[in-house]
């Protein structure tokens, strides 16, 4: 039986704050942002210190119509084998769309985007989520997110169509409660009924963290503190089942050492009230989780993968990885063997690709509202993907917004709404920084002088020539079209 406890997100710009707070039992740390070989050296110190390490990914897109990508499934693989993870996670979700499945142009959200809780997608997610399985070497977690639009034509509740994933694949759950209380305001699910309809005993850990409403809409930040909202459904799940870890997301504006602290204790006495609530133990709440990082007593659920049960109509359960570990990192003598559930047709996968893919373009490159989708919401959530992509890419290329100062984020904006993201953050400032060197900006010539020496730094000689620059617009109103 492997128990978490309670962690919190670990970010380069905590890590000094992180390595501070007393009892720790474990971290998480965004897959993307470390590499395999040369491990940051505050999570290194931390796992020598006995704190667990668990790698969660944002880049798989499983939810895709695409197959999982087998390099990133070996590299979340590499990461998980480098911390001594008992565990990965990832989203259910999609944060690419379009290529050769749609014969559109390859594009990317640079966020996690919601599937349609159709049958389709749900055949397609599952799939994906047997090979994701079967390449790591560790058991998968996936996570629900939160959303700011809404799919037409749903078939399923969030509750059932996660509860029909676990039991078509076994894969464990990261139930975020966070984001279950974006959905109530944004969407109008009930958490409650969520809580109701899910398989709990798939539950691996859960994730809590902060946001704001802004004009009626949600906003999962990670950048504020934790609503009572959000800690009321935390305390409504633990009141069904104890729940194996819980943990803090922080993103941004993070605060000071002690606030964070105080964070970890509320949300072990709102996991500790729960727990009490249910009946299910005798003992005072104080000694239910302790204080922060301190094990849980009644005992958490183990990561082996959940079990399979029937479900009805055509698709059949799907076998966990061979690769998979249980409790205690034992792997097993040999697998299990079981004829392999049928793969959803090429024409589901092209049917979700065309849709994705439509949203998308929606949403990063101008292209009309398809049917059936809230414009106005539609709205909201491009302009949202806008600012998230202006603020990464301020990050990665800290060097921009200190050349262009006050100019950036509006001369980002105005390079987005008609340049939509092919390749992934770094290469979004390169084209960025380009873009404004063939338009003969800025217009100050030490700043301009300065952007092209960085442009050189990390490209070339030289910006591209004409005809590059010809191939490159003609790309990039074929993906407005």
């Amino acid at each position: 039986m492997t128990e978490l406890g309670i962690g919190i997100g670990w970010r380069p710009e905590i890590a000094e704050a992180v390595e501070g707070l007393s009892g720790l039992d474990w971290v998480e740390v965004v897959a993307e942002n470390i590499c395999a070989d040369h491990l940051p050296d505050s999570l290194t110190r931390l796992r020598e210190r006995g704190v667990t390490v668990v790698p969660h990914g944002v880049s798989l897109g499983l939810g895709g119509a695409d197959r999982p990508d087998p390099a990133r499934l070996a590299a979340l693989g590499e990461k998980a084998v480098a911390l001594g993870a008992p565990l990965v996670t990832e989203h259910i979700a999609f944060v690419r769309a379009g290529g050769p499945l749609t014969a559109t142009p390859l594009l990317e959200a640079g966020h996690l985007l919601p599937v349609p809780r159709t049958r389709d997608a749900l055949d397609v997610l599952c799939e994906n989520v047997r090979i994701a399985q079967d390449a790591l070497p560790v058991p998968l977690a996936l996570e629900n997110i939160a959303a700011l639009i809404a799919w037409p034509g749903e078939e399923l509740s969030e509750g059932r169509f996660l509860a029909e994933l676990v039991e078509r694949t076994g894969v464990r759950l990261l139930i975020d409660v966070a984001n279950l209380h974006t959905n109530h305001v944004n969407r109008g699910e009930d958490p409650a009924r969520t809580l109701a309809e899910l398989p709990v005993d798939a539950l691996a850990y859960v994730h809590v963290a902060g946001g704001v409403e802004r004009d009626g809409v949600w906003h999962d930040t990670h950048a504020h503190p934790v609503p009572g909202a959000v800690l009321d459904i935390l305390a409504d799940l633990a009141s069904r089942v104890s729940p194996p870890g819980v943990l803090l997301e922080r993103d941004d504006d993070f605060p000071p050492p002690e606030e964070l602290a105080r964070e970890l204790e509320a949300i072990r006495a709102t996991a500790a009230v729960g727990i009490r609530s249910a009946g299910a133990m005798g003992v005072p709440p104080d000694e239910v989780w302790g204080r922060v990082g301190t094990a849980h007593p009644r005992g958490a659920l183990s990561l082996e993968p959940a079990p399979r049960r029937a479900v009805a109509g055509p698709a059949q359960p799907l076998l966990i990885g061979a690769g998979a570990r249980v409790s205690g990192g034992a792997m097993p003598s040999a697998p299990v063997e079981t004829p392999p559930a049928p793969e959803p047709a090429l024409a589901a996968r092209q049917r979700l690709g065309v849709a994705q893919a439509s949203l998308l373009s929606a949403l990063v490159a101008g292209t009309p509202v398809p049917e059936g989708f809230d414009s106005r919401r539609l709205g909201v959530q491009s302009r949202a993907l806008a600012a998230k992509r202006a603020g990464v890419v301020a990050k990665v290329a800290p060097e921009l917004p200190e050349i262009l100062g006050k100019g950036f984020r509006p001369a980002f904006l105005a390079y987005a709404r008609s340049r939509p993201m092919t390749g992934g953050y770094r290469r979004d400032a390169l084209d960025f920084a380009e873009h404004l060197l063939v338009a003969g900006r800025p217009e100050d010539p030490v700043a301009r002088r300065q952007l092209t020496e960085w442009w050189q730094d990390r490209c070339g000689s030289r910006p591209p020539g004409r005809a590059t620059r010809l191939v490159r617009a003609a790309r990039h109103a074929l993906v407005r079209r």
